[in-house]
């Protein structure tokens, strides 16, 4: 009997070789490559069905129809999404373990399937584990149908005898094919699976949902060529030791990528957070030192959230520096702008940055923020605790412009804030928001006499 040919694929980005390597070549990941057996196995009859061949068409001839996109019944999911879900997209949730993707979908797909059948795939449950888990979440819709099986045969047969309005894959990782030999996860196995579920949303448009396990580093496991199949891609985030989860597209063929659902995960599942600033602002302490109230955009939403800086006279020879929820190395270069331009000696000093509420900002625009609860905690010196900072900072310890000033500000008006601090040029172009002074500084040196005084 001959001996099986074998090679070995990278699990990450799904490159191959005939022989072992410590580091793949092309992704250049460590200990990625695993040995698979070739299979020279013909395609699989789902993907050389019988049709008709299709024509191109005039994209003025294409018409779209009044059901291209429906809701979910979640308002949050619906926002992440684009306004709803579109018939045949598949969609990638990915997230840490336990952090509520399978419950998150569980609840959309019982208001989904208010009208029409839905078909929920478990490869990690038995349909009476999926039923314990449905009673806490006060799921009881007879058209919710629950499928445990790994094979992609066997889902497919269901999916097609069914039509179902919508499917879930809990988890793609799971998933199989005969066609090939390797092992369920395998980079094989999860690029197949994923190009057969593509072909059935496309000639049948059913939405499709994927959920994927993700690595140490919170990337989605198996290879990146799984992203780029999909039409979108969302992360599940959140901190356990918090009961809030962001749900954040980070692509989206359909909508606005960098949109983020807000959720708080309660006893009977996930809630919609309508108001994530308030949620965020609900906890904070009036005079205190380091605390400054930022706004960030997220997507089309803007977000307050509260920021709090703690600077202490070190014990050692070199200082401390940590940041959670905003890039460390920002934090590292805005700490030495306000030693060489505002004068602020941090040389012997720890510090500590803290976005609360578990939110991660990516954006310059709370630069201003960092800078002013900094001198704040650096001086004991609480702000007002109605007053809103936002704007970028320079090397110079200039004050730049940021976009959508006037969003963040009637967001603020809102939620009750009395003052703001931005940049000079964005005070020029502004048309005003009631209820609210508006304050313009160049500088992080008028900022601080603003905020603090000579």
């Amino acid at each position: 009997m001959a001996r099986p040919k074998t090679s070995f694929v990278c699990q990450h980005c799904g490159y191959s070789s005939p022989k072992w390597l410590g580091k793949c070549p092309d992704c250049n990941q460590w200990n990625s490559l695993q040995e698979e057996t070739v299979s020279n196995a013909a395609p699989s009859r789902w993907m050389t069905t019988d049709r008709p061949p299709q024509k191109p068409l005039s994209i003025t001839d294409i018409t779209r129809s009044s059901d291209d996109r429906f809701s979910t019944g979640m308002g949050e999911l619906d926002r992440v999404l684009g306004g709803g879900v579109v018939a045949g997209s598949m969609v990638l949730i990915g997230g840490d373990p336990g952090i509520g993707k399978s419950t998150l979908l569980l609840q959309a797909f019982q208001k989904i399937s208010q009208d029409r059948p839905v078909l929920y795939v478990s490869g990690e449950e038995s349909p009476h584990q999926i039923k314990m888990r449905g009673e806490r979440l006060g799921v009881a819709s007879k058209n919710l149908l629950v499928l445990s099986e790994t094979a992609l045969e066997e889902i497919l047969k269901a999916a097609q005898s069914l039509k179902p309005k919508a499917i879930v894959i809990d988890s793609i990782q799971t998933v199989y094919t005969g066609q090939i030999t390797s092992a369920p996860g395998s980079v094989s196995q999860i690029r197949e699976a994923a190009a057969q579920l593509m072909i059935h949303a496309k000639q049948t448009n059913t939405p499709t949902f994927l959920i994927g396990h993700v690595t140490k580093d919170g990337s989605i496991a198996g290879p990146r060529i799984l992203e780029h199949m999909v039409d979108t891609v969302l992360y599940f985030e959140g901190d356990k030791g918090h009961p809030y989860r962001i749900l954040r597209a980070v692509k989206n063929r359909f909508g606005s990528t960098n949109e983020i659902g807000v959720f708080e995960m309660k006893s009977l599942g996930l809630e919609e957070v309508s108001n994530p600033s308030e949620l965020f602002l609900s906890e904070r302490a009036a005079n205190v030192a380091g605390s400054v109230v930022v706004s960030s955009i997220e997507g089309t939403r803007p977000i307050l959230v509260e920021l709090q800086a703690l600077v202490s006279p070190t014990n050692f020879g070199l200082p401390r520096r940590m940041a959670i929820g905003v890039d460390p190395n920002r934090v590292l270069l805005l700490l030495a702008v306000l030693e060489k331009r505002a004068g602020l000696q941090l040389q012997g000093q720890d510090v500590f940055i803290n976005v609360v509420g578990g939110m991660q900002i990516d954006e310059p625009a709370v630069d201003l923020g960092i800078v002013a609860a900094v001198a704040s905690g650096f001086r004991e010196r609480p702000m007002d605790p109605k007053t809103l900072i936002f704007g970028e900072v320079g090397l110079g310890g200039e004050v730049r412009a940021i976009h959508q000033a006037e969003v963040r500000l009637r967001e603020a008006a809102k939620m009750g804030f009395k003052q703001c601090l931005l940049p000079e040029r964005n005070r020029i172009r502004l048309n005003g928001v009631d209820g609210i002074d508006v304050i313009g500084v160049g500088h992080i040196r008028e900022a601080l006499e603003v905020l603090f005084g000579k």
